[in-house]
Formats: C-alpha cells, sequence, structure tokens
C-alpha cells in the first residue's frame, strides 16, 4: 500500500479536477433519473419509448466521447508541454468530427424514427410512443455535441468548472420543463413523452449557449480563432486519427454493444426492458464519481507524460488501479439497499419491479471490476495513446462475451431478465484480469506530440 502515501500533489490534483467533473455527473445522472422517474409515472410502454430512444442518443454521445476522448489524449499532453496552438487545432477537428456525426444522427432519427425502433421492440404502442419522441428531440443532437467536445477539451486544460455551471443550470431548467410539459402543470398542456423531449431540447441549447460562449467570454486555452480550429496541417489529422480512430471504434463498437443489450431485453418483454432501464438509471448515477476520477486520471497522467516524467505517470497510474475498485467495492455495498427503494420511486408493475431490484443486487456485486475497467481505458490506456488496446479490450468484452452470453441466456436457456443481466456482465471479471497486464507491461505509456 506504499503506492498510496504521500504526494500530496496527486490528491490535491484529484480532488480539483475530479470533484466538478463528479459533480457534473451526478447532476446529469439525478436529472436523468429524475426524468426516468416522471415518465415512469406514466406507465411502462411509455417509459420503455423514451428508453429505447435515448438509445440512439446514446449511441451519438458515446460516438463523440470517442472523438472528444481521442481528442483527450493530444490536448492533455499539449497542455503538459504549454502548447495553446495545438490545444486549440485538436479541439476544432474534434469539434467538426463531432458536428458531422450529430447531423447524420439528427437526420435518421427525425426521418426514420419508427424503422430505427423497430430494431428494438415489435410493441405497437411503445413505437408509436418513442417515434414521437425521436421527431422532437433530434434537433438537439448537434447541440448537445458541440457542448460536449468543448466541456472535454475544457476538462483536458484544468478548467472544469464551467461545464459544471453550465450542466447545473441546463439540467435545473430541464427538471422543471418537464414537470411542466409532462404532466401539464401550471395550465400547460399534459404533452406526456412530447413534453419530455420538448425539455430536453430546450436545456441542450441553454448548456451549448453557456459553454461555448462562456469559454470564448472568459478566453479559456481551448476557445480559438476559426484560423487556429482549423490548422490541421503538417500531418496533424493523420496522426490524430491514427491514434483517435481507435477510441472512436472503442465507442461506437461498444455503445453498439450496450443496445444490443437493450435489444435483447425489450424481445424478451415490455416489463424486462423497463427493468434494465430502471437498473441503468441507478448504475449511471453510482457511476457519477468515477467518471469524475477517471476523467481526472486522464488529465492528470496526460500531463505528466507530456511533461516527460514517464516515471510519474506510472507510479499515479498504479495508484488509480488500486483506489479505484476499492472505491468501487464501497459503492457496490452501498448499492444494495437501495433496491428496497425502487417501488417508492418507480410506478411500475411489481414483476419489473422485482427483475430490476434483482438486478440492482448484480450491479452491486460486479462494481468494483467495473469501475477498475473504467479507469484503465478512459484514465490510463489513452493518456498514453494507448487506444489500441483500448478498443480491443471493450469490443472483445462486450462482442465476445456480452451480447453471446446475453443471447444465450434469454433465448436458448430462456432465463428470466435478472438472470441474462448476470451474464452480460461476466464480461467486467475477465475484462479486469487482462488490465491488470496491460498496466504492468507499461506499453500503454507514450507521449503521442512527440515530433
Amino acid at each position: 500500500m506504499n503506492a498510496l502515501r504521500g504526494d500530496r500533489r496527486f490528491y490535491l490534483d484529484l480532488a480539483r479536477i475530479a470533484i466538478p467533473i463528479a459533480l457534473q455527473n451526478l447532476i446529469a445522472s439525478g436529472v436523468n433519473m429524475l426524468d426516468t422517474i416522471m415518465v415512469g409515472r406514466l406507465g411502462s410502454a411509455e417509459l420503455a419509448a423514451v428508453g429505447l430512444g435515448n438509445q440512439i442518443w446514446f449511441l451519438l454521445i458515446l460516438l463523440i466521447f470517442g472523438i472528444s476522448t481521442g481528442a483527450g489524449v493530444f490536448t492533455s499532453q499539449y497542455w503538459g508541454k504549454h502548447d495553446l496552438a495545438g490545444v486549440r487545432r485538436t479541439t476544432g477537428l474534434a469539434l467538426c468530427l463531432g458536428l458531422a456525426s450529430s447531423l447524420v444522427f439528427m437526420a435518421a432519427a427525425m426521418l426514420f424514427p419508427r424503422a430505427i425502433l423497430g430494431l428494438y421492440t415489435r410493441d405497437t404502442a411503445v413505437l408509436e410512443l418513442g417515434a414521437r419522441y425521436l421527431r422532437l428531440v433530434a434537433p438537439s443532437y448537434p447541440l448537445a455535441a458541440a457542448a460536449f467536445v468543448f466541456s472535454i477539451a475544457l476538462r483536458g486544460v484544468e478548467r472544469v468548472r464551467l461545464p459544471l455551471v453550465a450542466t447545473l443550470i441546463s439540467l435545473s431548467i430541464n427538471a422543471l420543463l418537464n414537470y411542466i410539459l409532462i404532466f401539464g402543470a401550471f395550465g400547460f398542456p399534459r404533452m406526456g413523452v412530447a413534453g419530455a423531449a420538448v425539455a430536453t431540447l430546450i436545456s441542450r441549447a441553454i448548456e451549448a449557449g453557456i459553454t461555448i460562449i462562456g469559454a470564448y467570454a472568459l478566453r479559456m486555452p481551448p476557445a480559438g480563432r476559426l484560423r487556429e480550429l482549423v490548422s490541421w496541417g503538417g500531418g496533424f489529422s493523420a496522426k490524430f486519427m491514427r491514434i483517435a480512430s481507435p477510441v472512436i471504434l472503442n465507442e461506437v463498437a461498444w455503445s453498439l454493444g450496450i443496445t444490443s443489450y437493450n435489444a435483447i431485453f425489450a424481445r424478451m418483454s415490455t416489463d424486462a426492458i423497463a427493468a434494465f432501464n430502471v437498473c441503468s438509471t441507478i448504475s449511471q448515477l453510482a457511476m457519477v464519481f468515477f467518471l469524475g476520477s477517471a476523467n481526472a486520471a486522464a488529465v492528470m497522467i496526460g500531463k505528466r507524460i507530456g511533461e516527460g516524467d514517464r516515471d510519474k505517470a506510472f507510479s499515479w497510474a498504479k495508484r488509480f488501479a488500486i483506489l479505484s475498485p476499492s472505491f468501487g467495492l464501497v459503492m457496490g455495498m452501498a448499492l444494495v439497499p437501495s433496491a428496497l427503494l425502487l417501488p417508492l420511486l418507480f410506478s411500475l408493475e411489481p414483476e419489473p419491479l422485482r427483475q430490476a431490484g434483482l438486478m440492482v443486487v448484480a450491479l452491486a456485486a460486479i462494481f468494483p471490476f467495473k469501475v477498475f475497467n473504467l479507469h484503465l481505458i478512459v484514465g490510463i490506456c489513452r493518456s498514453g495513446g494507448d487506444t489500441r488496446f483500448g478498443a480491443f479490450f471493450d469490443i472483445f468484452g462486450v462482442w465476445g462475451l456480452g451480447v453471446p452470453l446475453a443471447l444465450l441466456g434469454a433465448f436458448v436457456f430462456k432465463l428470466e431478465p435478472y438472470l441474462v443481466f448476470v451474464l452480460l456482465n461476466m464480461e467486467e471479471v475477465v475484462k479486469s484480469l487482462l488490465g491488470i497486464w496491460r498496466l504492468k507491461t507499461k506499453r500503454w505509456l507514450n507521449d503521442v506530440t512527440a515530433a
């Protein structure tokens, strides 16, 4: 345990970077949970419709997360070198790729919503409600993409307060508008799932405005002039894609795997997908601190690599590898009693509530492995440009283990939904063993900004 002692700078940097990111994620997850509770009070079909409709957003945001965190490999190392031009050209290229992706998703969601949702479910009520939700929420995609790219860029240069403020304001407005528009409060018409979509569109526009306008008003490092944002010459674009493309592939393949889980549960029954959505909401809320610490790890370790201090980078990586599953174990223990609170939060039938409670208990058992794997990929491997291993790590886990096991459990052995959930999460245990080996090899530790 000597690896955890001393080094005051490590814990100061961790607190300074991780806490605002964790608070931002907490606010987002808390409001998402509130949204789920509100929509859940309309019924299982409405909850399933919004949950499946948000799978399109889930695919997009993970694609943009891949672009942004691929860019973050460069941003944190350029920041360690005090190379402002490098930070801005990286932000500009990520912004261009993120906006292009979001426009494609927006067009698909607005033009073919029923065809997209038909990949997940045959329930006509869910299809009708989900299509209405998708058409209304799709115009928010480019706004959210721009805000997300800038938010990740600001984290890479240790400017974490502005994204927190933007999220706090926008999601507070989202929660209020959800209450007003879903249930028809204060004289407004009762819009149901359509109200949830309109509230999301407005709140994402507000978040984008605060994040981008605030970054330029405060003259933060990523906020460059157009000429600086598009200065991709000198082979930079090729180098960027060589490092970032495995991250993008990783996130796309992983997100397709996760959305396949949703399709499997939806094909099992509407009750099964409702239970899975409830458990996913609890999981997102439980992960907020760890998303903050994993992003902090990427910035902290990447900056040390950019400064040329490889020994410090490896020492800090080992420290994160010990701390993350330890705190994950504590959080897992705290999740167990939360299963008893589900009937107080969600107005669902007894069977989906029972399945959701059992899924939460299973989640608690697997949580330390999930947290370690998150820190290994997002915080350690990506900080050192080891993006190809990261892609293999996640793609193998989901498509080599998770999806096949879930398919077998659901449609061959016809297990209960919570047992299918247990099977698909076995990937986390196997991946953690592979991750420990990779950490020790030091092959992940590379300076991607070196000439």
